[in-house]
């Protein structure tokens, strides 16, 4: 192609340049030379791409969190896991999914290195799944926060709020359904949606009443429904079972009488359960709904299997456990132990226990060995409790404790959290907190080894003790002629030592436990599971 006159453009739909560089006109050939490099940049980026793309390697986690969902999918939606539990677990620990991929991840980097494998690990395949799970966590997690306290607006029949929509509501009482049982019965009780109230009789006669209310259809339909959903008794001997059959419409609220020496067995999908005056033993697993148990001879055992409501005890001549996720929990007047064993974002009120009391949460655990003649109250956010006997272990945080009149040795744990303690004896006191005051209290005229420390904060002490340091103090010495000894460490907070009141002549006194059955094993019906989610 001939060069163009100098000044004068290149002839359409030909290129700047053929041959040797055009230098007459320098705009031209300024373009052409960025035009050159542009292309040879763009060559450098795609072979160093191709490079990346030749050295990665896949990682094996995509593939095996894949499978997992799939599996998890599966077992759902054949009804092999329970959805509702599920749930409320996979929103309470889904932060361990973020911990279990961190550790693949290094576990592959470890590997490679050993190997020393050149390249990286090709992770973007699965980044949409991880993203989508996390966001289901979160939303599950809120929802196992939320619904909880919305539902309990409506009550234990909310279910029956949203049924009124299906239709016209129809009830009816039904004829009671008697049968006769030997001595010491066991009565085993499955109500799939209703209340369940059973009270003592003399005798040994079962009698159960059924107010049913079905939502929907016509009085014909309804009156159908009725007579196919009445209660069964079915007596095999000394045990009795009363089933009423699940419908979608229906709700069946029995009132059951039982003999008195009878041990009974409640399960309840929605609704509440209550038991009154049984000399047995009482087991209740509840998914939606109250427990309330009083004036039993023998052991109580409640399970709160999914987003339970509260659970109340009075008058128990055994044990008494619960487990499982609930609100509000108040015991009073138990001459066995006391085991709860879950999460309960209410209220917990435990007065007059005889014997040893459990507490274990995700947050916190306690002990308390000797029993408790006073009373302890117990939220999200504090502990206040008087008259504690026996050894006291405690380990929580984010809460303020408040503990009075103490006949035993103490051993606690906080953080966040302001930690009181008055001792009523001659007893050896461990307190350790992190960003919480500690304020002891000395009963006058009894002696101690003290050692405490504080970082960035004071140390007050009535008693005429060492208190040394600056930023970090310490306190130590001998109180009256010496004894067990109070060890006291805080961070950035104050240490206070001070008198308390004088020390009784004897711990208060609980009443004695009556001889009580074996305590029983609570077994989930088929599929269920405990949530374990916040005290």
């Amino acid at each position: 192609m001939s060069t163009p006159p100098p000044g004068k453009p290149y002839p359409p739909n030909q290129p700047p340049y053929s041959g040797q560089p055009y230098v007459g006109d320098p705009r031209s050939y300024w373009r052409f030379q960025r035009a050159q490099q542009r292309n040879a940049w763009k060559a450098q980026q795609q072979m160093m791409r191709a490079q990346r793309r030749a050295l990665r390697r896949p990682s094996l986690i995509g593939p095996v969190l894949l499978i997992a969902s799939g599996v998890l999918a599966l077992l759902l939606v054949t009804g092999r896991l329970a959805a509702d539990s599920f749930w409320a677990w996979y929103g309470h620990w889904w932060p361990i999914l973020l911990i279990g991929l961190g550790l693949a991840a290094l576990v592959e980097w470890f590997i490679d290195v050993r190997m020393g494998t050149i390249g990286t690990r090709s992770f973007g395949g699965y980044v949409g799944l991880v993203i989508l799970l996390l966001l289901i966590g979160g939303a599950a997690s809120g929802w196992s926060h939320s619904w909880g306290p919305f539902q309990s607006q409506f009550g234990d029949d909310s279910d029956d709020f949203f049924s009124t929509f299906s239709g016209p509501q129809h009830t009816r009482d039904m004829e009671a359904v008697t049968a006769t049982v030997g001595s010491a019965p066991q009565i085993q009780i499955q109500d799939p949606r209703g209340d369940v109230q059973i009270a003592a009789a003399d005798g040994d006669q079962i009698a159960v009443i059924s107010h049913a209310t079905v939502y929907g259809g016509t009085d014909d339909e309804a009156q159908k429904l009725f007579a196919a959903h009445r209660p069964r008794v079915a007596v095999s001997g000394s045990t009795a079972v009363i089933t009423v059959d699940a419908a979608n419409n229906l709700r069946s609220n029995l009132t059951i009488t039982v003999p008195r020496s009878a041990s009974v067995t409640v399960t309840s999908s929605h609704g509440d359960a209550s038991v009154t005056g049984l000399g047995g033993n009482v087991e209740a697993t509840l998914n939606h709904g109250d427990f309330q148990a009083a004036s039993i001879g023998g052991h109580v055992h409640a399970r709160l299997v999914s987003h339970g409501g509260s659970v109340s005890a009075h008058e128990i001549g055994g044990d008494v456990t619960a487990e499982g996720v609930g609100d509000d929990v108040t015991f009073s007047d138990i001459r066995g132990q006391v085991l709860l064993n879950g999460d309960y974002t209410g209220d917990i009120h435990l007065e007059r226990i005889a014997k040893s009391i459990h507490f274990h949460s995700t947050r916190t655990d306690l002990s308390i060995d000797g029993g408790l003649p006073g009373d302890l109250s117990m939220d999200l956010d504090s502990l206040h409790a008087t008259q504690l006997l026996g050894q006291i272990h405690l380990v929580t945080r984010s809460k303020d404790i408040e503990l009075s009149q103490v006949f035993g040795p103490s051993d606690i744990t906080d953080s966040d959290g302001r930690v009181e303690l008055d001792l009523a004896g001659s007893y050896p006191v461990q307190i350790r907190n992190n960003k919480g005051d500690i304020e002891l209290a000395v009963p006058p005229g009894i002696g101690f080894r003290v050692s405490g420390q504080t970082r960035n904060g004071d140390i007050v002490s009535d008693f005429p003790l060492t208190i040394a340091g600056d930023q970090n103090k310490t306190i130590s010495g001998v109180i009256g002629k010496g004894g067990p000894e109070l060890s006291l460490t805080t961070d950035n907070a104050d240490l206070h030592i001070r008198k308390g009141d004088a020390a009784p002549s004897a711990p208060p006194q609980v009443p004695s436990a009556p001889n009580a059955p074996p305590a029983p094993h609570l077994r989930l019906p088929h599929g269920q599971a405990a949530d374990s989610v916040t005290q």
